[in-house]
């Protein structure tokens, strides 16, 4: 750790600065009184990771980046929150019997005695940014005393808890409804709402117990929680959620409505027993947010001139396609909107209502009491609608009464899980469906993916983003769609006729026009808008 060429001196000889940039800086300084690194980030001469890397040269310790850090960090005992917030410091992992330790100021040797004394072991550091260290702390630890009091206040109570008195539901519903527990459920709720997180999946594993979040379609390991705090946790889920917490054998599913940070916030709950407990996904549906834009969708231009015409028109069956989360509900409902008029009555069938549209009609499936997609559907039909949106088709009987009300006046709107807009023809015979009620029905399929957007935080010319704070070290901030429109003609309508295939329906649609889900996304990429990797990630399989 032993200083040798002064840090500005580093950063000329290694081409970052130039004689002017130090010299006004060494000024700066002796107005400022601040390190010189600081002063040179400050008037943006380097970036904090360029001045750190100097740094890390001049003290002879090797720079991490928060990239750099693992993802997670294996239980044990760690120094408190306040001490490495105090300290700037953050302890990772084990490497050849030393702890690995990273330290905004690696020449404090009050930090790093105390911190040998802590471990009972030797040390090995390296240097790191305030900001990536508060990250990670927040990452590894939470940012509130409520896991550290949640551990407390359950200590002496679990350590005396045996297997057999994880069964007791009594017991287990009582620590459920303990303050601790409350809030720490209430935590990872509010940060996964917070992190614009669409799912939170809470898993049992042998030795660890972890909480993820899937934030623009990928998921991201959020918190690792002590084994012992399994069954409080989920059974807190479960109570939330109006589940039976001592059926544990079985799958559930339930629902959960509560207010975070000002918002509406709706969950919908799902509980699989897996070899080491149940296993919890909540989805979250916040009806507190804005309805997005057909023009924001991320259309071509040529795409969405054809699906604009499409919806206008008066009848016939349009189907969205694409895998769970690929954004059909949000086209759905950008397509409704753009056609909603007081001179048109439009109803909807939904499992579950996501937004509330104001003159719509929506009304959720209930199987329990046998509102099912089809039953509704028929009564639907009965209430002199102009337009109808069903969620899904997910069988011949609700398939058929779409597309008799299609073939009788009414535009309709629905989705299918299909790879590809070509395959919802063969989606719909495989189904039973009679090729020429197909053919006469439907005007149009839409195929949709979502791909992550390039971080403009941190974008660089023609390069990904590099992660920043704002984007969560990922390169990437929000999603957009990419599009495969297939219109309705007379040849393709032909060749649905004479049982053609996919693929030869597909060639058909691109000779006259069509553009596939990977040429879409190649656009993007020719835009800046989102990575190769991100479209070959998101058309794996297709065309």
């Amino acid at each position: 750790m032993k200083k040798e060429i002064p840090l500005g001196k580093m950063l000329l000889h290694s081409g970052l600065i130039g004689e002017d940039k130090l010299e006004v800086a060494l000024k700066e300084q002796q107005v400022s009184r601040r390190r010189i690194g600081e002063t040179m980030v400050g008037l943006g001469f380097v970036s904090m990771e360029d001045m750190l890397r100097a740094l890390g040269s001049q003290l002879g310790i090797k720079y991490l980046s928060f990239s750099e850090f693992p993802g997670v960090i294996h239980d044990g005992s760690y120094p408190s929150i306040k001490f490495m917030k105090q300290y700037r410091v953050v302890p990772l992992d084990k490497d050849n019997g030393a702890i690995r330790i990273v330290m905004a100021d690696p020449l404090d040797t009050y930090a790093l005695n105390a911190l040998r004394l802590f471990f009972n072991n030797d040390l090995e550091v390296y240097l790191g940014s305030e900001r990536d260290i508060a990250e990670a702390i927040e990452q590894y630890f939470g940012n509130s005393t409520q896991m550290t009091s949640l551990m407390e206040s359950m200590r002496e109570e679990q350590d005396d808890v045996d297997a057999g008195m994880q069964e007791d539901v009594h017991h287990l519903r009582d620590i459920a409804q303990e303050a601790p527990v409350i809030n720490l459920v209430n935590m990872f709720i509010t940060k996964a709402v917070e992190s614009r997180a669409s799912d939170i999946h809470i898993e049992p594993f042998e030795n660890r117990f972890k909480v993820r979040y899937r934030v623009d379609g990928v998921l991201i390991e959020a918190q690792s929680l002590p084994k012992r705090l399994q069954s409080a946790v989920i059974s807190r889920v479960k109570i939330m959620s109006r589940l039976n917490i001592a059926e544990r054998r079985l799958p559930q599913d339930g629902r959960i409505k509560l207010r975070v940070s000002g918002r509406e916030i709706d969950l919908r709950v799902s509980t699989l027993p897996t070899l080491y407990g149940e296993s919890v996904v909540m989805r979250i549906l916040d009806r507190g947010s804005t309805l997005i834009n057909l023009e924001e969708l991320g259309f071509t231009e040529g795409t969405f001139n054809e699906y604009e015409r499409l919806i206008a028109m008066p009848y016939g069956m349009i189907l969205v396609t694409g895998p769970t989360g690929s954004g059909k509900t949000t086209t759905l409902y950008a397509s409704l909107s753009r056609i909603n008029s007081s001179d048109r009555k439009i109803i909807t069938i939904e499992d579950p209502i996501e937004y509330e549209i104001e003159g719509i009609n929506q009304i959720q499936v209930k199987p329990k009491i046998g509102l099912t997609f089809a039953n509704g559907l028929r009564h639907i039909v009965r209430q002199d609608p102009d337009i109808i949106m069903v969620g899904e088709i997910r069988d011949r009987e609700t398939a058929e009464i779409a597309i008799h009300a299609a073939l009788t006046g009414h535009l309709v709107f629905s989705t299918l899980h299909t790879n590809d807009a070509p395959g919802a023809v063969t989606r719909l015979l495989d189904m039973g469906i009679e090729g020429f009620l197909v053919a006469s029905s439907l005007v149009g399929v839409l195929a949709q993916r979502l791909v992550r957007v390039i971080c403009p935080g941190c974008k660089e010319e023609g390069k990904e983003g590099e992660g920043c704070e704002k984007c969560r070290r990922t390169g990437y901030m929000g999603r957009t769609g990419v599009f495969e429109l297939m219109v309705m003609n007379e040849e393709i309508r032909q060749l649905i006729l004479d049982k053609a295939s996919a693929d030869i329906i597909r060639q058909k649609a691109i000779s006259q026009g069509m553009l596939t889900l990977r040429e879409c996304g190649w656009q993007k990429v020719r835009e800046g808008i989102t990575t190769v990797k991100e479209v070959l990630r998101v058309t794996k399989g297709d065309i």
